[in-house]
């Protein structure tokens, strides 16, 4: 489900089931990534699906890239893989105004 960052940060804030998940490469994640973001890389492909498949179907992922195009792409995947819910951040990292760590 695409939402807008408002929306998709206050949904994260009040889910107590959240997971927060980074889809681009270990190059751009250098440039931070949201706090406790689990990074895995979709242009990493079976390994993407194979790091995807050891994950908690039970519960609820937040997934971003840099601006919404592999989050959007990573969140069909998952839904297809049997995860309940999974939301991109439209307009990505490239449009976040939030908390950032250097990992």
């Amino acid at each position: 489900m695409d939402l807008l960052q408002e929306n998709w940060k206050s949904l994260l804030e009040a889910d107590e089931n959240a997971v927060i998940l980074d889809v681009r490469t270990v190059e751009e994640c250098k440039e931070g990534i949201i706090p406790n973001a689990i990074m895995i890389d979709i242009y990493e492909g079976h390994d993407f699906i194979k790091e995807l498949k050891a994950l908690d179907k039970t519960k609820n992922y937040y997934v971003y890239c840099k601006a919404g195009g592999r989050s959007a792409q990573a969140c069909g995947i998952m839904k297809q893989m049997g995860f309940a819910k999974a939301y991109n951040l439209v307009g990505g990292f490239s449009n976040w105004n939030g908390a950032v760590v250097i990992p």
